[in-house]
């Protein structure tokens, strides 16, 4: 038996529940990996919530940022796996895998210091002061302050009124018509998360169609369906992490049995940078 954080019905953070929970040995092309550090993202509390379904009760939540992730030990490798062997550290991200358990603004950050590597002038908007001071460390050219400032205005102020080609907008509900107006002729926006609550309905006429704005919703996992895929998109990630072209800051740390903590503190907007579980005893 391990310990797990379960959940049996949909509701707030109190709803998750520390459990003993059976783990089987892995079967044909599975592994058995031992978490060691879980990450968190604002996605998860929509299984726990009911904004996203989950497939049944009671589930062990898993996490969705770019997916579901966890880095770990294998402790045990089923038949027809090749490739990994029972003391391999490995990391996982992907479809819900049940990371909540012992066996088994963070993205604004990397993409900010990517952006900048790139060359790209890039204009952050943050919640607090704290984070504005992070946010000039993840190489934000203009830092606006969204809930004190017209972030819209001092956009087209920085400018020159000709608008930005491209916006990624996590915030969702509290940013996404202004995000939207932020744009250039023939921008780009690309909304990736919903912290601030779901954003209300786009009409096609007035909000995109006048700038010939084209809007996406990317979901990493369509990204990454394939093997080649996927390591292609790791490889590009991981080699920018060992130059230090991408620093990962990890702000918080919680005991995985304080998981609805964890949940309270991240949706009160109180975390930034990684938010990560760890399971109690490692």
């Amino acid at each position: 038996m391990v310990k797990a954080i379960r959940v049996h019905e949909l509701g707030g953070p109190e709803v998750r529940k520390w459990e003993d929970v059976e783990i089987g040995e892995p079967k044909d092309g599975e592994i058995k990996v031992k978490n060691k550090a879980i990450g968190l993202n604002f996605c998860d509390t929509y299984f726990r919530n009911g904004f996203f379904k989950a497939s049944a009760f009671p589930f062990t939540p898993a996490v969705l940022e770019t997916g579901m992730e966890a880095v770990g030990m294998v402790t045990a490798v089923g038949p027809g796996v090749t490739g990994r062997m029972a003391g391999d550290l490995v990391a996982y991200a992907g479809y819900p895998m049940g990371a909540y358990a012992e066996d088994s603004w963070w993205s604004g950050s990397l993409l900010c210091q990517w952006a900048n590597a790139l060359g790209a002038t890039v204009i952050g908007t943050v919640s607090t002061k704290e984070k504005a001071a992070q946010a000039k460390e993840d190489g934000c050219h203009h830092v606006i302050l969204y809930k004190e400032e017209d972030f819209v205005a001092l956009v087209n102020e920085i400018t020159s009124g000709k608008g930005v080609e491209v916006v990624y907008d996590s915030v969702g509900k509290d940013t996404f018509e202004g995000s939207l107006k932020c744009l250039k002729l023939c921008g780009h926006m690309m909304s990736f998360g919903s912290s601030s609550g779901a954003p209300d309905p786009v009409p096609l006429s007035s909000a995109l169609l006048l700038k010939s704005l084209s809007l996406t919703s990317p979901n990493m996992i369509y990204y990454t369906i394939t093997r080649d895929e996927l390591l292609q998109t790791a490889s590009e990630v991981f080699t920018n992490v060992a130059a230090g072209v991408l620093r990962v800051r990890v702000n918080h740390t919680y005991p995985l049995s304080q998981a609805a903590q964890a949940h309270t503190d991240l949706e009160s907007r109180k975390t930034s940078g990684s938010v990560v579980l760890i399971p109690d005893g490692s």
